[in-house]
């Protein structure tokens, strides 16, 4: 139950972050607003580490795969994107085309295995739910 009220939450969030960062490009520039989110986000970042027991820093600079570390390059990416979706699509199209898409490429992760995720076995239904998913964007639409 905690982990759909966590989902829940981080969804809201997501929207409210992206109208928010659409908002800051339209005063600046998109990397200065995308420079800005992310300054912020890793001023935060390094608050909470440092109030909650600063644990060991260096220990993900130990990874087999050095690539995992790039999540913040890909976080930069993601900002840009739904700034630019947002601005493109609106708040509400924007998000259903993301979700959307996140669920497309969260299920491939899991079937194939990627990136260390536990492989799980393919299912025709959760693929006529992702298509139900796409219907609905144009249900949406109109």
């Amino acid at each position: 139950m905690w982990g759909i009220v966590i989902a829940l939450i981080s969804g809201a969030l997501m929207s409210v972050q992206g109208v928010f960062n659409t908002e800051v490009t339209k005063n600046s520039s998109l990397w200065a607003a995308n420079s800005w989110v992310q300054f912020t986000a890793l001023a935060v970042c390094l608050g909470a580490w440092w109030v909650t027991g600063r644990e060991n820093i260096t220990g993900m600079f130990q990874m087999d795969h050095k690539y995992m570390l790039l999540g913040g390059v890909i976080g930069a990416f993601i900002t840009l994107t739904v700034i630019k979706s947002m601005e493109a699509l609106g708040p509400a199209q924007a998000v259903l085309l993301i979700v959307v898409s996140q669920i497309a490429v969260a299920y491939l992760i899991q079937v194939l295995g990627l990136f260390g995720v536990e492989k799980t076995d393919f299912e025709w239904m959760k693929v006529v739910g992702l298509l139900l998913s796409v219907s609905g964007i144009f249900i949406f639409q109109r």
